[in-house]
């Protein structure tokens, strides 16, 4: 199975994709120089495989890559993956 994380900007989101089909999505809004993470779910039929913490790296990764913005995770699942991944800790101080 291939999975992958593609950022729709225009609906100010972040979606995965397994094999074409789209099992999660991760919601933003950008205040200033920082990218608030809101919402994260994955398919209820589909939980309990990692599918969501695949989908939280992917999106620090893409954000890390492609912007300069500071992550701040509104959604709880996305702050219990930063604190348990603290190789991502840096996103939280950029422009502080």
């Amino acid at each position: 199975m291939s999975t992958d994380v593609q950022h729709l900007e225009s609906q100010n989101r972040y979606v995965l994709n397994r094999d074409g089909e789209q099992v999660g999505l991760t919601d933003y809004r950008i205040t200033g120089d920082a990218i608030y993470l809101t919402h994260t779910e994955v398919d209820p039929r589909l939980r309990g495989r990692g599918l969501g913490a695949e989908m939280v790296q992917g999106v620090l990764d893409q954000i890390k890559a492609d912007t300069g913005y500071r992550v701040v995770a509104a959604c709880p699942f996305v702050r219990s993956w930063l604190d348990r991944h603290p190789e991502y800790s840096e996103l939280e101080q950029r422009g502080l």
